[in-house]
């Protein structure tokens, strides 16, 4: 049995790694056209950040490491050319020879990745305009920073790599401009949320600006660049990172005849084989489908790449092993701000007509009471009828990455909203609270499928009826002072309202909000069972200023 596998990384590494557990006869070999088998492509921005402090920590594996614990041949800076599917080989080149030789297999896994989109613009390829995608790429930018040559960097686009490269500039003390061409940053997050980002970000003195299209590159005069954006504007800086996305390394599988998606990606089934039964597929070039609903999808993550890297393995060394899709889980750090998500996003469901619901819910980290509790948001979204959790999204500081976690664990589980409310999470002062996030978001939504409260979403406010529609705020006078509320509100401080019940007209439709949601639902309570028509504002005033924003 012979194994050859193209490209390394995360899949590749990883589908090697597992073949030869499971046929230590087998013989192996990967192809890699750059010089690293296996980096740890996800910490390039923390070199660049210097809290990655030394290079080689970057290196997961080498080949003399693969040969010397796996006895696999890892052959780098070393291209595949072409697949002749019917004679069973791949043509490679030797990069630094330029020695062209035929490889034959029995079993071929594709690892090809993805590359960094780079649009057609004027000055692409001027000095200090760079992107980020292997060890060199950040050897460049680095050596600019640590030689004092940039005070100044603009960052094109909100992704994962761009808001990294954002957050470790700013940790290195450059001036940084923020652009997406979106509206938003992090696409997969619903705006909403995102909007918690915009405004942390501008707070930390990133220059944002988002539906901002990019046109060009020019050298600045006295050095340095300007860049230009779509309406005549200009950026003038040191550097230009630009990150605005990747597409699949398709060039290969397609010369082979290997069918692709609409978007480019390799079509692989849940064996994560290729229309060629001797080919599979993984990682980012290959289309996938959304574990919760089963549409197809491309994700771009490490994690997923490493599992399908393994799947494929099993099948091609003859073990049957199903890929059952992927939930996207991904989380990232944001000048001091952690931001999560698992499973589908309400957009893309709303977009494709699934039917759903969803909630919003305040908590903090850890006891209030023991020293430096932070505050998170989480949205839940959750199936009608069934309570089903879909997917999940919070913003917050410290113990969002293991909240998401937890949703994650729950949609793999199929579990409900009515399990999230019951389960039995770790607690103590310096971890978690006796009802953790994850109980409160259970039992808000819980509520919700209950009848428990009837709530509307800040959109609700701005579309309200000012004939029958009466807003109020239930925060205290104090809480007024430090911030502001919705104009023409009633102020009525939760423990007055019973009190101020008689003056009040049952004729209108009272919409109640607090700072985060919890008065809103309690004044609910009150006025529902007091004869009012009453809705509760999702999130309160917490969520309804970004979303606003």
């Amino acid at each position: 049995m012979k194994l050859v596998i193209i490209g390394g990384v995360a899949g590749g590494a990883t589908a090697a790694a597992r073949a030869r557990r499971l046929d230590e006869k087998a013989q192996i070999v990967i192809f890699e056209r750059g010089e690293y088998v296996s980096f740890a492509n996800c910490g390039l921005p923390y070199y660049v950040g210097q809290v990655i402090k030394e290079r080689a920590e970057l290196l997961v594996s080498t080949p003399e490491t693969f040969k010397g614990k796996y006895n696999i041949d890892v052959r780098v800076q070393t291209e595949a050319l072409a697949i002749d599917r019917q004679a069973k080989r791949v043509r490679v080149r030797e990069l630094q020879s330029g020695r062209e030789f035929d490889e034959p297999y029995d079993k071929l896994i594709l690892s090809p990745g993805a590359e960094p989109l780079r649009p057609p613009l004027p000055g692409l390829d001027l000095p200090g305009v760079f992107s980020l995608r292997s060890i060199p790429d950040s050897d460049r930018i680095k050596a600019v920073v640590d030689a004092g040559q940039a005070k100044t960097a603009v960052v094109i686009g909100g992704g994962f790599i761009g808001l990294e490269m954002a957050d470790n500039l700013v940790e290195r003390g450059l001036k940084v401009t923020l652009v997406e061409a979106l509206d938003q940053l992090m696409p997969p997050l619903d705006r909403e949320m995102a909007a918690l980002a915009h405004q942390n970000a501008r707070a930390k003195g990133v220059d944002l600006r988002l539906s901002t299209k990019i046109t060009g590159f020019a050298q600045a005069q006295g050095g340095g660049l300007t860049v230009d954006t779509e309406g005549g504007g200009q950026i003038t800086c040191d550097m230009a990172i630009l990150s605005v996305g990747v597409r699949p390394e398709n060039a290969l599988a397609k010369a082979a005849g290997l069918e692709l998606g609409p978007r480019g990606h390799i079509l692989v089934n849940n064996a994560l084989q290729t229309n060629d039964p001797d080919i599979y597929a993984v990682g980012d070039a290959v289309q996938i489908w959304d574990y919760v609903t089963g549409l197809p999808v491309a994700i771009a993550l490490a994690g997923p790449a490493n599992r399908q890297g393994r799947i494929a393995a099993d099948n091609a060394m003859g073990r049957l092993s199903v890929y059952r899709g992927s939930l996207g889980t991904a989380v990232v750090k944001l000048f001091g701000q952690t931001i999560a998500s698992t499973g589908p996003s309400q957009k893309f469901l709303a977009q494709n007509n699934v039917a759903h619901l969803v909630s919003y819910s305040h908590s903090a980290n850890h006891a209030t009471y023991y020293p430096g509790a932070e505050t998170m948001l989480v949205k839940l979204i959750f199936a009608p009828g069934s309570g089903r959790v879909l997917g999940g999204q919070i913003v917050g500081g410290e113990g969002v990455d293991k909240r998401i976690d937890v949703l994650a664990t729950a949609i793999r589980a199929g579990m409900s909203v009515f399990d999230l409310e019951e389960l039995d999470l770790a607690y103590a002062p310096p971890f978690g609270s006796a009802r953790d996030p994850i109980n409160v978001a259970g039992m808000v939504a819980a509520n919700i499928m209950r009848g428990d409260v009837k709530a509307v979403l800040p959109p609700a406010v701005a579309a309200m009826d000012p004939e029958r529609d009466v807003l109020i705020d239930l925060r205290f006078k104090e809480e007024l002072d430090e911030a502001a509320t919705i104009p023409g509100s009633l102020h009525i401080p939760l423990p007055m309202l019973r009190a101020a019940l008689p003056g009040l007209d049952k004729s209108k439709r009272y919409i109640l909000y607090c700072a985060i949601g919890l008065r809103g639902y309690l004044g609910y309570r009150i006025m529902s069972q007091s004869g009012f028509e009453a809705v509760n504002l999702g999130g309160g005033y917490g969520l309804y200023t970004p979303w606003m924003s």
